[in-house]
């Protein structure tokens, strides 16, 4: 018997689990690219299989924000209860019947995301339903919740999309945790106008759109920027692609931060500043450019 025979006719439907989870992730993969330029430009520049499980991760989370940042009905709060026990489900069972949570729990089992990260995540999404303004506590908790644990889930891709579930160097993991801090904060900066006119948050501890000043700006700039660099640090760690990508989103924010620093902050709240995506493009080809190039110098040597 050959292939052809081997195969089923063609109006058989195709009932293996692989095809399902192959349509979860196309349901998963849909979502970056609706949603996100700056880490749809650097999850581009991924191998497939670490930008499948990007994607899959990204999605995930983006629902979870969609129910408390866009939904935010007078049923936001179970609604994002049912999200967070169909994750978990998927976690544990492996299969959900959420396209989203399904592909996010297969990937979550091959690189080792776990209730470690998916908790504090959900905890920190369920505070933007019940808190408007918070004090330096609150604030740490929920960008841990909401930021470092999703750079130890991106990590934990990097790292072990082609062997396996493997605990996180903690070098690493304080590089990433401290990287998505940095990006939740930048984010926070970016968005303070909207945030407070059209949700009623205020993120930062005793600073709303109308407080804002130029010096307090500066500094929460110089905060960001400390996490950058100490993120940086540990980019070493990284596969040569995952840093080639991770350097990309880098630069990206970076543009982003010298373009809030330079706004006074009066104009901030009621402009939202961003980078042009002509500008992301060159940054991702720069990079790719560039790290090819210095491979090459180094094969001569």
């Amino acid at each position: 018997m050959n292939d052809a025979d081997a195969r089923p006719p063609a109006d058989v439907p195709d009932t293996d689990l692989a095809l399902y989870d192959r349509t979860a992730h196309d349901a998963a993969s849909q979502v970056i690219a609706r949603y996100s330029t700056s880490f749809g430009t650097g999850t581009r520049l991924l191998p497939k299989a670490m930008r499948g499980h990007i994607e899959d991760v990204y999605a995930m989370v983006r629902v979870a924000d969609e129910i408390v940042d866009t939904y935010r009905g007078p049923d936001a709060g179970e609604l994002l209860d049912a999200f967070e026990r169909e994750v978990h489900a998927a976690l544990d069972r492996g299969f959900s019947t959420n396209l989203v949570a399904h592909a996010f729990g297969r990937t979550a089992a091959q690189v080792g995301i776990t209730r470690a990260q998916t908790e504090p995540f959900f905890a920190s999404m369920r505070m933007d339903l019940e808190r408007t303004v918070h004090t330096p506590e609150t604030f740490a908790a929920y960008v841990h919740g909401s930021a470092e644990v999703i750079g130890e889930m991106c990590l934990a891709v990097f790292l072990n999309s082609s062997e396996g579930p493997r605990p996180l160097p903690p070098t690493a993991a304080e590089g990433a945790r401290r990287l998505g801090a940095a990006y939740q904060k930048v984010n926070f900066l970016r968005d303070l106008g909207a945030d407070e006119s059209a949700l009623g948050r205020s993120y930062f501890p005793g600073v709303t759109a109308h407080t804002l000043d130029d010096a307090r700006l500066a500094a929460l700039v110089a905060d960001c920027r400390a996490d950058v660099h100490a993120a940086e640090r540990c980019m070493p760690a990284l596969p040569r692609r995952a840093r080639i990508a991770v350097g990309t989103t880098i630069d990206i924010y970076l543009r982003l931060l010298d373009r809030i620093a330079v706004t006074p902050a009066a104009r901030l709240s009621a402009q939202r500043v961003r980078v042009p995506d002509s500008m992301k493009l060159a940054l991702a080809l720069r990079n790719t450019v560039t790290r090819r190039r210095a491979r090459v110098e180094r094969s001569a040597q």
